[in-house]
């Protein structure tokens, strides 16, 4: 029989993947379930709480009485916290070697709530790549959900990429030719997905980058074990593929944008944690105050897109040339194997007009009445950003789901351009020109703020992931197993 959790608080334990996108996806979800009554344990790996510490501040992490931080190793070797870490290496050991570390960490805190007033673990929100997390669940026999922070058309593609190979679309790269390969091939094999090509699908299915394709071929699989999904998206967007994956999977709960459930938020300090891995230049803003409006245009590849020193070059003069005012944001690591260094003569010519950024708030530079236009990687983090602000995009994805989103920001929603791979400084240029200055960009810009209003329609009380929110607590999390 099933029975409510009705002596203490419920209490849950979040564990993100510890890269940002995945980990500030988590921390909305964690903040969500505190704002309707949970207690939570959020879990970061040992190296990823050092760097938190280092770029929020050693009080960041302190959390409340019933918001706690703890950390379990991801058992690597130690290495430099300035560093990112290998992602495939990480992934590896991540799913090899944390499920031990868990177990631990629940029986801990456990053992504590009997002699405190802290509630025993009543259940688990996983992201789908630490899906190792099912298994501590189930030992203990309390909910285990696991959250997807990607689109619902990327799970889709994945729950088809065996159709795909059985019908010849996917050769090994080694052994395609012109007769067998060509990337804008129509698919029309997926439940739910209109009008995309081969190159539209996510990147692993076809750019021979096989340990990381399988990676989330297992993950998609792993969700099949789960009391329920959570997924990042909201369903007026992506009502044709919700529809076709509901049978595919277990209880499926879409909740967001979570950028505008945040919102709903009350306690102004637990809405304000967060868990930067990169130090937050916060001149951005003050920047962003000091110009026109629909004057700027953003550019930031995320945290995890690399490009060549070449690349980099591409970009900015295509940024000079242009002569719009610009906030660009550079890693540290952004070009391979060296720093990126930008030529002194692009930085005496932009002086008056641009600006170099390390890591920002993207959320509020985006909805900063400045920023016109966003030349984005269309990471679905980033492209849930651009939703919750109304801000039209240029596209340059670099891998894995980025490609998906790419297309339906460009083609089916009509809020984007695609830049070429091998980008060149004259399309940067009359791209942006096209954006700020053109009809095309007018266009653009009337779709995002069509998109903005249906992601403000469903967050608001009576809207589908206000309401999904609350019936995934209702229905899963606060249910014990039999």
């Amino acid at each position: 029989m099933e029975s409510f959790i009705v002596a203490k608080k419920p209490h849950a334990v979040c564990i993100p993947l510890p890269f940002q996108s995945h980990i500030n996806v988590m921390l909305k979800i964690a903040k969500l379930l505190h704002f309707k009554g949970f207690h939570i344990t959020f879990v970061n790996t040992e190296f990823n709480h050092q760097r938190i510490l280092k770029a929020e501040g050693a009080d960041s992490l302190k959390g409340f009485p019933d918001f706690q931080f703890e950390t379990i190793p991801d058992g690597l070797p130690p290495s430099d916290t300035n560093a990112s870490q290998d992602t495939l290496e990480l992934l590896h050991s991540i799913s090899k070697n944390c499920l031990i570390p868990l177990h631990n960490l629940i029986a801990k805190l456990n053992e504590v709530s009997i002699s405190s007033d802290d509630p025993r673990v009543s259940c688990i929100v996983a992201d789908c790549y630490t899906s190792f997390a099912l298994e501590a669940a189930e030992k203990i026999g309390i909910p285990g959900i696991l959250l997807w922070p990607m689109s619902t058309c990327t799970m889709m593609s994945y729950l088809h990429c065996q159709l795909l190979h059985d019908k010849g679309l996917l050769p090994p790269k080694d052994t395609r030719n012109s007769t067998n390969w060509y990337s804008d091939t129509p698919i029309n094999l997926i439940p739910g997905m209109r009008d995309i090509r081969l190159k539209d699908l996510p990147s692993f299915f076809w750019d021979g980058n096989y340990a990381l394709h399988d990676i989330c071929l297992r993950a998609v699989q792993e969700t099949l074990k789960a009391s329920a999904i959570i997924i990042h998206t909201f369903d007026a967007l992506e009502h044709e593929v919700l529809n076709a994956i509901k049978s595919l999977l277990p209880p499926i709960y879409t909740i967001g944008p979570l950028q505008m459930l945040e919102q709903n938020i009350s306690n102004t300090q637990l809405r304000s944690l967060r868990s930067n891995l990169l130090k937050e230049d916060q001149d951005s803003l003050q920047w962003l105050d000091s110009r026109q409006p629909d004057s700027i245009v953003y550019v930031n590849f995320g945290s995890t897109t690399v490009m060549t020193s070449q690349q980099l070059i591409e970009f900015a003069w295509g940024l000079a040339n242009c002569k719009h005012p610009f906030l660009w944001v550079i890693r540290p690591d952004l070009v391979i194997g060296e720093a990126a260094i930008l030529p002194l003569e692009f930085t005496e010519e932009t002086a008056d007009r641009g600006m170099i950024s390390g890591w920002c708030p993207q959320e509020q530079v985006l909805c900063h009445s400045s920023v016109a236009g966003f030349l984005t990687h269309s990471g679905w983090n980033s492209t849930m950003d651009v939703i919750c602000s109304g801000v039209p995009v240029i596209s340059w994805p670099f891998f894995a789901d980025q490609t998906t989103n790419c297309r339906y920001a460009c083609f089916h929603w009509g809020i984007g351009m695609e830049i070429d791979k091998n980008v060149k400084r004259d399309e940067v240029e009359s791209l942006i020109r096209e954006l700020m200055e053109g009809k095309k960009g007018k266009r653009m810009k009337n779709k995002a703020m069509e998109l903005k209003k249906s992601a403000e329609e469903s967050t608001k009380p009576g809207g589908s992931s206000y309401i999904n929110l609350d019936k995934v607590i209702k229905e899963v999390l606060l249910k014990k197993l039999d």
